[in-house]
């Protein structure tokens, strides 16, 4: 019996190294290639940060990092309004279709990107709406709107409901609750939903590629024209500082929501 314990403790470990190994070290690499001096990616020549100073002076990489931003900014900022709000209309009202209006609300993060990118191919060219920044918007903020619904949706069901009821109770309206009561408690998961949504918006390659205009490139949609012409050590720079802002805005966005978790409980 004792052996079998042993061996049943051992699985999740060994699980948890070979499941990291698949998933890092290939990043690891990537990363540590970046700083190779010789051109080509499969010969070691020495440490160099020659391909880090010619990324930064490459213009066509400035703007499509700037693109990148201002993309994942409006897409977020949209889809944290329209997430909050359908969260907190779903969550107060009682209605029969209820279930089915949040498994619509959570369908574009199931729904495979190509799918999405077809859809939203088809649907603008059916409107006739030129492909750009706009289209690029709408379709992120459609993918980015149950990040932050799913977010704001578990913080109300965690929210001591009589808090609103007492400020209820000593006089204040709907619109003083929700800005005094209800907004502050749920801003950690906004603001964690935001981030989540901005991270997947600036990576996203699959949709971006369906609805983008020839003016307007994406720093994702860059890289993946560049690597049709070989790996270099410049895409591997590109690459990897793209990783460690993915890695930044998601590790800012778990702490958000812990930080919420840690004041609802003091109030509490």
């Amino acid at each position: 019996m004792k052996r079998n314990n042993r061996r049943s403790s051992r699985f999740p470990a060994v699980y948890l190294a070979v499941l990291t190994v698949i998933m890092y070290v290939p990043i690891l690499i990537v990363m540590i290639y970046s700083f190779n001096e010789s051109k080509l990616s499969s010969v070691w020549a020495g440490f160099s940060l020659k391909w880090y100073r010619e990324l930064f002076r490459d213009r066509n990489v400035a703007a499509a990092v700037m693109n990148s931003l201002i993309l994942g900014l409006l897409s977020s900022l949209a889809a944290a309004v329209i997430g909050t709000l359908g969260a907190i209309g779903t969550s107060r009202s009682r209605f029969r279709g209820r279930g089915v209006m949040e498994y619509i609300a959570t369908l574009p993060m199931m729904t495979p990107e190509i799918i999405l990118g077809m859809i939203f191919l088809a649907f603008f060219s059916l409107l006739g709406l030129p492909f750009g920044m706009t289209t690029l918007v709408i379709s992120h903020t459609a993918f980015c709107i149950p990040y932050v619904y799913m977010q704001v949706k578990a913080r109300l069901a965690g929210m001591d409901p009589s808090y609103e009821e007492a400020a209820r109770d000593l006089g204040a309206g709907r619109a003083r609750v929700f800005l005094d009561i209800t907004m502050p408690l749920l801003l950690p998961a906004i603001l964690s939903g935001m981030l989540l949504s901005f991270a997947m918006s600036f990576d996203d390659v699959i949709v971006s590629v369906f609805v983008t205009g020839v003016k307007v490139n994406t720093l994702p949609i860059l890289i993946y024209t560049q690597l049709k012409t070989g790996v270099t050590p410049k895409t591997n720079a590109l690459c990897t500082l793209l990783f460690l802002a993915t890695l930044i805005i998601v590790i800012l966005s778990v702490l958000l929501g812990r930080l919420g978790n840690k004041r609802n409980r003091t109030r509490e």
